[in-house]
């Protein structure tokens, strides 16, 4: 008997490409995907090549704003969300069978940098003991690595379930080094224009309406000059470190200042009253079947006794 192979009937499409795609999809850019998942801005490109050439459809366009999807991109997407969710549920049975490892936590390099890490020797002193990883990137979530992750979601997404809990509500205001500003905050408001600034994201356009864009804040300030180009970092634990340097003003959230605020790394430059509510909130989600693992309830619990104590 003969057995014919028809490598058509069962392509797949490449996942390193799926993982690319859904990368730029969720950042909107080449460079900031290049940079979540720790390869070159050609690797991203060349990925994505290879999964319009499978699909037959272009998949992303370039517009002012950022890369945006095409309708099969958008499609694309919405599979690709449902996929990911699936081959972690997979991850997360084994995981639960075996419940002596460690425990791995996503969380995002500002939030870790400038609020977990600081804290977490109060968990483990508080705690049975649990070996925790730490894992710095949002591309490790979507390679299923992880066992509890922290997102940073618009405030309509992040609704409460068995899975997943709020944790923090900020304020977004503008910070720099004390050195930069000896009598802060600015009693004239306007002389901000006057100060350099940290900007952060693919593009002013990126942010463009929003609490992160500059121009929404020199609107509000009724400065009518657009802002000033000055350095721009494609993350906000970058742009926090840029301006602990001194390097210039930053827009941040109260939550990742407020370490700095209270030792004195970290002035406000704007009395409090100019403060902005963040249009997103942190929520820390797990999968269904790591509920009632006791490594995951110890550290969630933590979380959100965090989170009451230190009301933002």
């Amino acid at each position: 008997m003969n057995l014919l192979h028809n490598a058509g009937m069962t392509a797949q499409p490449p996942f390193d490409a799926l993982i690319a795609f859904e990368a730029v999809h969720r950042l909107g850019s080449v460079t900031a995907a290049a940079s979540d998942l720790g390869v070159t801005q050609s690797a991203v490109s060349h990925r994505l090549r290879r999964l319009e050439d499978f699909m037959g459809l272009p998949l992303l366009m370039r517009t002012s704003g950022g890369m945006r999807p095409t309708p099969a991109g958008e499609a694309l997407a919405s599979g690709l969300a449902e996929l990911l969710t699936g081959l972690g549920e997979l991850r997360a049975r084994c995981r639960a069978a075996a419940s002596n490892g460690p425990l791995r936590v996503g969380v995002s390099a500002a939030l870790a940098d400038y609020w977990l890490v600081a804290r977490l020797p109060m968990f483990k002193a508080s705690s049975t003991p649990i070996e925790l990883i730490i894992v710095e990137s949002t591309a490790q979530a979507i390679r299923l690595d992880l066992d509890i992750t922290i997102h940073w979601l618009l405030e309509g997404e992040a609704r409460e379930t068995s899975t997943q809990r709020v944790l923090f509500r900020e304020r977004v205001f503008p910070v720099c080094h004390a050195r930069l500003l000896p009598s802060a905050p600015l009693h004239d408001p306007m002389r901000i224009a006057a100060l350099p600034l940290i900007h952060k994201g693919a593009g002013e356009d990126a942010n463009a309406g929003t609490e992160w864009s500059w121009s929404t804040w020199f609107a509000r300030l009724g400065l009518n000059a657009p802002p000033p180009v000055g350095l721009r970092y494609a993350n906000m634990a970058t742009a926090i470190g840029a301006a602990l340097q001194g390097s210039g003003v930053v827009l941040t959230r109260s939550l990742l200042a407020r370490d700095a605020l209270g030792d004195g790394r970290l002035v406000r430059v704007l009395p409090e009253a100019w403060d902005m509510p963040s249009t997103k909130v942190h929520l820390v989600r797990w999968p269904a079947v790591l509920a009632s693992d006791a490594r995951v309830k110890a550290f969630v619990a933590w979380l959100l006794d965090e989170a009451d104590e230190r009301v933002q």
